[in-house]
C-alpha cells in the first residue's frame, strides 16, 4: 500500500466501517506469541519446534490458503471487481503485464536464478514494508527523511535476512557470516534511528506503531540468527497478509453494502449474504481451490489433451504473476488520488 495512505480519520456517515488503527496495532502481538513459543521450545521441548518446523511458511498448505493466497486474491477482486476500476487503472495494468512477460520470458534466458530471486526477494520485502511503514505514516508524522531512511534502513535488513534463510543452502559459510554481520549492521542502525527520530512523534499511539514496525525487522533477524526460519518469515508475512485483508474487507463493505455494484455483490444479496463476508468467503474458497487443486487439475487436463504434464501453472505461474501484479498496483490503487480512497476511512 501507498505511503501516502493516512491523511484522514474521517469518513463519512453513510460508510458504516472504519479501519481500526488499535486493531492493526494488535496483529503485531504476533511477535511476542513467536518469543513466547519460541522460549518454551529451548526450555522445555529441546529445539523440537526449530528442527521440525519448515524453512518459510509456505510450506505449509494451510498457511497459504490463510495467509498468502487470500490477500493476494483479495486485491484482484478489488481490482477488477467493478468495471470503473479497470477502466481507470487498464492502461497501468496491460503495460505492467506485458513488462512481467518480458522480463521473465525474455530474462529467464540469460539472467541467473539467484539474480531473479534477488530482484523478486527485494520487491517482496520492499511491498511488505513500505505497507507497514506507510500505513501510520500520517500518525507518527515523521519528517519525510526520517520516514524514508527508517523504511531504507527496514528493507535493506529483511532484504539480507530473506536472502539468508532462503538462499542458505546455496552459501557457504563466510558468505552467511557475511549476511548476518550486514543484517546486524543495519538492524543496529534502524533501533538507533528509531531512537532519534522518535522524537518528532507526539503520540503514544504514534510511538507503538513506529516501535512495532521496528520490531517487525529486528524479530524477524533474531529469528534468523537463531535458526527458527519459520517464525523469521511468520511475523512480518502475518501482520502484512491481515493488514492488507483488513483494507480490502473494509474497502468492499463500504462500497458495495448499500448499493452492490457488481455481479458478485448483487448475487449474495439475492442470496442475502451479508456483504461483509462476501470477499473472506470468496478469496478462502478461490484460495483453497487454487493451491490444493489447481496444479493437479491443469497438470490432468494438459496430460490428456496433449499427452505432456505442466507443473505448477498455477502456483507458481498464474499466483505468481498476480503476486507481482499485487506488488506493482498497492503502490498506487491507496494513494490519494486513487478512486479507492472515497470507499476507505480511519479511527483509532
Amino acid at each position: 500500500m501507498s505511503a501516502q495512505i493516512m491523511t484522514s480519520l474521517e469518513i463519512p456517515e453513510v460508510r458504516k466501517l472504519t479501519v481500526s488503527f488499535r486493531v492493526l496495532l494488535s496483529l503485531y502481538a504476533i511477535i511476542p506469541l513467536c518469543l513466547l513459543i519460541q522460549l518454551v521450545d529451548i526450555v522445555y521441548l529441546q529445539g523440537y519446534l526449530r528442527e521440525s518446523l519448515p524453512t518459510k511458511p509456505t510450506h505449509f498448505l494451510l498457511f497459504q490458503i490463510l495467509f498468502g493466497t487470500p490477500h493476494i486474491l483479495a486485491s484482484t477482486f478489488v481490482l477488477l471487481g467493478t468495471r470503473d476500476y479497470w477502466v481507470f487503472y487498464r492502461r497501468k495494468l496491460i503495460a505492467m503485464t506485458v513488462a512481467i512477460a518480458v522480463f521473465f520470458g525474455v530474462g529467464s534466458l540469460f539472467i541467473p536464478y539467484q539474480a531473479f530471486y534477488v530482484l523478486v526477494a527485494g520487491w517482496t520485502v520492499f511491498h511488505v514494508l513500505k505497507q507497514q511503514h506507510g500505513v501510520v505514516r500520517g500518525i507518527c508524522r515523521l519528517p519525510s527523511w526520517a520516514f524514508y531512511l527508517l523504511l531504507a534502513l527496514s528493507v535493506a535488513a529483511g532484504l539480507f535476512i530473506y536472502i539468508g534463510i532462503f538462499l542458505k543452502n546455496s552459501l557457504d559459510a563466510q558468505q552467511t557470516e557475511w549476511i548476518k554481520q550486514i543484517a546486524l549492521i543495519l538492524s543496529v542502525g534502524l533501533v538507533s534511528t528509531g531512537l532519534y527520530c522518535q522524537r518528532y512523534v507526539c503520540t503514544l499511539l504514534g510511538r507503538c506503531f513506529l516501535w512495532a514496525n521496528i520490531l517487525l525487522v529486528i524479530s524477524s533477524f533474531y529469528f534468523y540468527v537463531q535458526q527458527y526460519y519459520f517464525f523469521a518469515i511468520l511475523v512480518p508475512r502475518l501482520v502484512h497478509d491481515a493488514t492488507a485483508y483488513l483494507f480490502y474487507i473494509t474497502h468492499d463493505y463500504n462500497k458495495h453494502h448499500q448499493c452492490p455494484q457488481n455481479f458478485l455483490y448483487r448475487s449474495a444479496a439475492r442470496l442475502k449474504l451479508h456483504s461483509f463476508i462476501v470477499l473472506p468467503l470468496l478469496t478462502f474458497a478461490s484460495a483453497f481451490v487454487l493451491q490444493a487443486y489447481g496444479d493437479q487439475a491443469v497438470s490432468a487436463i494438459t496430460a490428456f489433451f496433449f499427452g505432456v504434464e505442466v507443473r505448477k501453472v498455477i502456483t507458481l505461474g498464474l499466483l505468481g504473476y498476480l503476486a507481482l501484479m499485487h506488488y506493482y498496483t498497492e503502490s498506487f490503487t491507496w494513494k490519494q488520488d486513487s478512486p479507492y480512497r472515497h470507499f476507505i476511512g480511519f479511527s483509532k
